[in-house]
């Protein structure tokens, strides 16, 4: 069973554009490697990469004049560097950084197939193409990962206690979190970001659109709440799925964050306390917050007025939440395939973040 619900999540996970966007075209004369659909710039430059796994992948370096930080985009799942090559080059420009993006296995002109394990392989090659070819170091690399991209992109952070920073668009709890609303992690999951978020030590951004009906918003929050180092996430009212680069508070938040952890490590200190701050005084309000399945903490005693509401105050609410839980169950049973999930998910998301999120508990008791 373990291996038939991994086969059936991988197929929800990669769907790579056929045929390809691009070809990878090299030049007789003077030996030039571009892609196809593309005039050659200066400062690009296309690049095959082998990786650990016996796989060939191809990738788009660009670079900016004097940049301090590179950064590193692992891309959705139905795209290939010759569609998101535009946003790459924008990216660099209007950051001021330096970019690699990559394929994966399977992907665009990259040999192979898709899977989990070898996206790991793929970023992997990548981040070594930036330490050995270009001179990139740990600290000044910032892991960019959208959608699918979130999980190699955790995968590498959870291991690398130096980067700079990590950035996750429209990220993943897992794979199979997608599909089902499942409370624990099994071992034939794939893309377990839910259990790589806590390790990882750099600054983090966290940026999905509220009306994402591919990946809930709810997978976002979730894993924000569970970073060492939050960075003030960004929630794009109105966005989906794969529009979030239209809004110009996308570019301007990024613009930001980036501007944020070039800073040296003692004011990215302030900044740090400053968004702990904030979330103290966003809990404060809260009459109690559910243990998290994830982490199965237990906060310590809040020290606000909160807790002098009276005991019938917390018999009703604990009702109300008895009996969210109670439909939300009888909704989670029925639900049988991944549309059924997408046409149900406005109403059963928000019962089920009530249980573990402060603010939607909060709505529902003001309801």
């Amino acid at each position: 069973m373990g291996g038939v619900a991994s086969s059936v999540a991988a197929k929800f996970a990669f769907f790579p554009p056929s045929p390809p966007t691009y070809e990878v075209v090299t030049d007789s004369e003077t030996g030039l490697v571009t892609l196809s659909r593309f005039p050659h710039r200066e400062n690009v430059e296309v690049l095959r990469l082998p990786t650990r796994r016996g796989m060939e992948i191809v990738a788009v370096y660009i670079r900016y004049p004097m940049a301090s930080s590179t950064l590193l985009y692992s891309h959705g799942n139905a795209a290939d560097i010759g569609q998101m090559y535009e946003l790459f080059l924008e990216l660099s420009f209007h950051l001021r950084i330096n970019l690699l993006g990559y394929d994966y296995s399977g992907y665009g002109q990259s040999s192979g197939k898709p899977s989990e394990q070898n996206t790991y392989a793929d970023i992997e090659a990548a981040y070594k193409c930036l330490e050995d070819n270009y001179g990139a170091k740990e600290e000044d690399i910032i892991l960019y990962g959208q959608s699918v991209g979130s999980g190699p992109t955790l995968d590498l952070a959870a291991r690398l206690p130096h980067l700079r920073a990590v950035v996750l668009h429209s990220p993943i709890l897992s794979g199979l979190r997608v599909l089902y609303s499942i409370k624990r992690t099994y071992w034939f999951d794939i893309y377990k970001n839910i259990d790589k978020i806590p390790l990882v030590n750099c600054p983090v951004l966290v940026i999905h659109g509220t009306s994402d009906d591919v990946v809930d918003c709810s997978h976002s929050k979730q894993l924000w709440s569970l970073c060492k180092e939050k960075y003030e996430p960004l929630w794009l009212k109105g966005g989906n799925h794969c529009d979030l680069e239209l809004f110009p508070e996308y570019i301007a938040h990024l613009k930001k964050f980036v501007s944020t952890v070039e800073k040296s490590p003692s004011k990215r200190n302030t900044l740090k306390k400053s968004t702990d701050n904030f979330e103290l005084s966003r809990r404060s309000t809260d009459c109690f917050e559910a243990s998290r399945n994830s982490t199965n903490q237990r906060e310590k005693p809040r020290h606000s007025t909160e807790k002098l509401r009276s005991k019938d105050r917390m018999s009703s609410n604990i009702e109300k939440l008895e009996k969210l839980k109670l439909s939300f169950n009888l909704t989670e049973k029925s639900r049988r395939s991944l549309d059924c999930l997408q046409k149900s998910r406005k109403k059963t998301d928000q019962l089920e973040s009530t249980r573990k999120s402060v603010d939607r508990l909060d709505r529902v008791q003001a309801a």
